[in-house]
């Protein structure tokens, strides 16, 4: 088992497999996707070991994430060598669902069993402003799709003041009837968006207790769970998910590392730098890599130091897929 000198474990793996982005979303990449180096993606064989090292040392959950993960035509193959793994328990996607209702067929058959979905509005005009694209319909339509397959769905909400503040009761509505989890996530600070963060950061502390009032009850946390908080409501098909990393404590819970799509780990979403480890990836050394993770989680940090203007290496989130 992956831990760390803190007595943290790691069952989750975030791992992304392309930095390329079609949306331009406000708080991300305002000015769309900047090619400014090679695009030699870690390939089908290279990902292999990735997952077969990370199993072999504990890891149960693979979160397949981007950029924008369906920009790569073999995403069904990648989806189904996770899935395929002995060890790997849950296969996981987080997408801006640009085409939903075309890719889900194949991701089902190859092997998913949840999708994260991006909408920051429920107002068509609204979400076309954050993303620079007019796809809510069809996002939902995708999302509707899913549910009927029984693929479990949870929907990512950045919390922007000038943007969807006011938008939290049209949310709840939705979710009123709809089988999803809205996960309400802070702003967070990253090298390129400092203004735009100081503008629109809103706390999920008052939505907490909000929530709490209201009557929602949180909900336990498992072993591979994401960072949220998780409430549900005997009311609501829906539940609600609070991510907020300048909260206290929130490092404490850290189960999760993330691999490049070209081959570094970061030990943290905001680590000064990724480290290389592409050399085991290309000989195929799962063993190799799995004497080097094991090592480097000796250099863990306990906390990501957010909290002190601190963004490390993590120009703006598309770099990492959050």
């Amino acid at each position: 088992m992956l831990e760390d000198k803190f007595g943290r474990r790691f069952h989750y793996l975030r791992l992304s497999i392309t930095d390329v982005c079609n949306f331009s979303c406000t708080y991300c990449l305002p000015d769309g996707y900047q090619c400014n180096s090679d695009r030699n993606f870690l390939s089908l064989d290279e990902i292999s070991v990735v997952i077969n090292a990370f199993a072999q040392l504990g890891t149960s959950k693979i979160r397949i994430t981007g950029g924008e993960p369906s920009l790569r035509k073999d995403l069904p193959e990648i989806i189904k060598l996770c899935a395929d793994t002995p060890g790997i328990e849950h296969v996981a996607i987080t997408t801006n669902g640009y085409k939903l209702p075309d890719h889900l067929p194949s991701w089902i058959a190859a092997g998913i069993d949840s999708i994260n979905v991006s909408i920051d509005s429920l107002d068509p005009r609204m979400f076309a402003s954050i993303t620079g694209h007019d796809k809510l319909k069809t996002i939902i339509n995708g999302i509707d799709m899913a549910l009927d397959a029984g693929i479990k769905v949870k929907v990512n909400a950045v919390l922007m003041r000038q943007f969807n503040q006011s938008e939290l009761g049209n949310f709840k509505d939705w979710i009123k009837r709809t089988p999803v989890t809205l996960r309400l996530i802070e702003l967070m600070e990253t090298g390129d968006n400092l203004k735009f963060f100081e503008r629109n950061h809103v706390s999920g502390l008052p939505i907490k207790q909000q929530l709490i009032d209201e009557g929602w009850g949180q909900i336990v946390r498992g072993k591979s769970a994401g960072p949220a908080q998780e409430f549900r409501h005997p009311e609501y098909l829906g539940q609600i998910g609070l991510i907020m990393p300048y909260g206290k404590d929130f490092c404490s819970s850290c189960n999760r590392l993330r691999i490049t799509a070209k081959g570094k780990i970061h030990l943290c979403l905001f680590a000064e730098h990724g480290i290389d480890l592409r050399s085991y990836m290309t000989e195929q050394d799962v063993d190799g890599l799995k004497q080097q993770l094991s090592s480097l989680l000796s250099d863990k940090e306990a906390t990501h130091w957010l909290q002190d203007g601190y963004t490390g290496a993590t120009k703006h989130l598309a770099m990492l897929g959050g």
